[in-house]
């Protein structure tokens, strides 16, 4: 009895899939929750593992294809029966014809059995060009370089989600035509909306980083023994400076809903981490209540996550403000572009050493650019320029964070 192999159940801020790899032919032998089909949302890759042990069967949606929440992918015929089945049949059938034809029977030569199974290669499968189909030695040659050739196929097959851009050797004019992944296009269609329906503008400031990096230096090893090996780093001091602001300035922490203004008594976090698939936002729910701690423990499971492809669709959905950093990636100042229907995102930037005058004396400093883009809808251009000179001091001097004033 085959058993299907459905689609995920998408919640309802998903439409639909599109099925991304298929790990397993028809005919391959499968196992109970062996990842059998990858389905690729607007937000995030879905793995689909099989319910039993078996054969996979006919494949109903092929890579490329639409797929509805619970929609029929494919089946699984059950192991023993299906699997041994041509085994049982073809084993009679290959003593038969070695009883018959003896060691130089005409399916294969005896230097062409020898090459085979010196090389792992089943001599079933490989095409007979000699008299009456008989497999030569030359066969079992060609079958044993293209599989070799077959492992450096592989990695272009799975580097192919990620939308990587092609190499060209010097002086070649080819061109190469890679569809875009759901996960980019979506994030080009929403950024583009963004731009379109909101009154967004961006004020810059600059933050001194000189305390932060000291309370760093001075404290990461005994942070990090302290918390069972989460690293101290920056982010979690931004997150904390930014939730302390939304308390401040709750317009910043709100949304548009048609002619509603939603304002929201928690601060969802969103923070833009890199992954081969491109820039996602997991998002850090209640980080006004979390530690520096938990928001670094946070941050780093995220990031791990991304790399490894297994972020869920409720991780990536929501958030009531963003962080982002291209300082990670050397960008010294940018315009990040608001996530709807978010009113605001910050943006943070490379840390450099530049030489400020403080108290008439002129002194290098380490010092970030910030970048707050909102919507102008929502936000006024004093509120967003005093919520973002909050951070700013609030940075500068960290304790204010710890005393909450």
């Amino acid at each position: 009895m085959a058993i299907e192999i459905k689609a995920p159940t998408f919640p309802e801020s998903v439409a639909d899939g599109t099925v991304a790899t298929w790990h397993k032919k028809p005919g391959d032998a499968v196992k109970r929750d062996e990842l059998i089909v990858d389905i690729e949302t607007d937000k995030v890759v879905l793995e689909v593992l099989a319910t039993a042990d078996g054969v996979l069967g006919a494949i109903v949606k092929n890579e490329g294809d639409t797929v509805l929440s619970d929609e029929v992918l494919g089946s699984i015929g059950e192991g023993g029966a299906v699997a041994a089945a041509p085994a049982a049949a073809a084993a009679p059938a290959q003593a038969a014809a070695s009883a018959a034809v003896g060691e130089d029977d005409p399916v294969a030569a005896p230097a062409a059995r020898k090459l085979a199974e010196e090389n792992g290669i089943n001599i079933a499968s490989v095409a007979g060009t000699g008299k009456g189909g008989r497999v030569t030695k030359e066969d079992v040659v060609a079958a044993v370089a293209a599989k070799k050739a077959a492992p450096a196929a592989a990695p272009a097959k799975a580097a192919a989600p990620a939308a990587a851009a092609p190499v060209f050797a010097a002086g070649d004019r080819t061109e190469k035509r890679v569809p875009m992944t759901r996960v980019r296009a979506t994030v080009a269609k929403r950024l583009v909306e963004a731009q379109s329906n909101m009154a967004m503008l961006t004020t810059f400031n600059e933050v001194d980083m000189t305390e932060v990096m000291a309370l760093r230096s001075k404290y990461k090893d005994l942070f990090e023994k302290s918390h069972n090996g989460v690293r101290l780093g920056f982010m979690s001091f931004f997150v904390k400076a930014a939730t302390e602001a939304l308390k401040r300035f709750p317009a910043v922490n709100a949304s548009i809903d048609g002619g509603d203004i939603v304002y929201h008594g928690y601060a969802d976090v969103g923070v833009a981490v890199s992954s081969d698939r491109g820039l996602v936002v997991p998002v850090l729910r209640n980080a006004e209540l979390m530690s520096l701690a938990e928001i670094e423990g946070g941050i780093a499971n995220f990031g791990k996550k991304a790399r490894d492809g297994k972020l869920t669709i409720d991780e990536m959905t929501g958030g009531t403000f963003t962080i982002t950093n291209g300082g990670t990636f050397g960008s010294m100042m940018s315009t990040p572009i608001v996530n709807p229907p978010q009113a605001a995102i910050l943006g943070m930037h490379n840390i450099l050493q530049r030489p400020m005058a403080i108290n008439g004396q002129v002194v290098i400093r380490p010092m970030m650019y910030l970048a707050l883009s909102y919507d102008h809808r929502l936000i006024d251009g004093k509120e967003a320029v005093t919520f973002l000179v909050t951070i700013k001091n609030l940075l500068e001097d960290p304790a204010r964070l710890l005393l909450d004033i």
